[in-house]
């Protein structure tokens, strides 16, 4: 896209979101057999519930007729919510979005239970959680000293930023509750994971969620699809005028 700046550039999805070779072949192979009908949102949306489901999760209806957007905002892929912030700032990016429910920001945190985050986000500012949390050349005391050790051999000091870490070190393929049991044992990798549950804040708040999908995979999971669909319908484009069915994912249609 010529004259601004794509989502995919914003410092978020930088050298961390993937699978977008995937996302152009399910779309060139729909436009073979159905040109102009199924919009890349759409697919994103489809590919979400199926990547859970085949990896052990939940699956949900989920709902379609999305249009693609006709520019791309890096502004707000800037505002995700990120891997060093508190809770504070967790619930009030979810809450701007519509998602004011807490069960949603934990619920949605656990789709940490499978995939990879880079040393970066653990061990560089302002994510250091091993050697200078908060700038106190300290390790984050909510860390598992056992597991802090482990990530220590993992991504040293002034290390390999890029090197990858299992989210979930129990079953880090596997779609199931053991976030939250981790998160029982300070054993989160990120300061936003371990947040749900250690925050002077969270008690009340978002630590009792916890608990309760720590102890029931059957909740995590309703509450989980439920969310996936809530966050799904967050401002999405159905309007002609404002969207289109996109032939190439990667870039708004040519209409000369």
């Amino acid at each position: 896209m010529t004259g601004f700046q794509t989502e995919k550039e914003a410092v978020p999805n930088m050298g961390s979101a993937r699978g977008f070779p995937v996302v152009d072949a399910v779309k060139a192979a729909l436009e073979d057999a159905c040109p102009g009908v199924v919009s890349c949102a759409d697919i994103l949306a489809l590919a979400a519930e199926i990547s859970v489901e085949l990896s052990g999760g939940p699956k949900w209806g989920v709902l379609l007729g999305r249009l693609d957007g006709l520019t791309s905002s890096i502004a707000g892929a800037n505002n995700l919510p990120a891997p060093f912030e508190n809770l504070t700032v967790l619930e009030r990016k979810f809450s701007d979005v519509g998602l004011k429910d807490l069960v949603d920001l934990v619920a949605l945190s656990g789709a940490h239970t499978f995939g990879r985050v880079q040393c970066k986000n653990i061990a560089d500012p302002p994510a250091d959680r091993l050697y200078n949390f908060s700038g106190t050349n300290r390790p984050d005391p909510t860390l598992n000293s056992a597991y802090r050790a482990f990530l220590t051999q993992r991504c040293p000091q002034n290390g390999n930023s890029s090197v990858l870490n299992d989210l979930d070190p129990t079953t880090p393929d596997t779609f199931d509750k053991n976030y939250y049991t981790n998160l029982e044992v300070n054993r989160g990798i990120l300061t936003s994971d371990q947040e749900l549950k250690s925050s002077p804040l969270a008690q009340g708040r978002t630590a009792p969620i916890v608990d309760r999908f720590a102890q029931s995979q059957d909740a995590f999971f309703a509450s989980f699809a439920q969310s996936m669909i809530n966050m799904g319908n967050i401002a999405p484009v159905t309007d002609p005028s404002l969207g289109e069915v996109r032939c190439d994912c990667k870039m708004v249609n040519d209409d000369s």
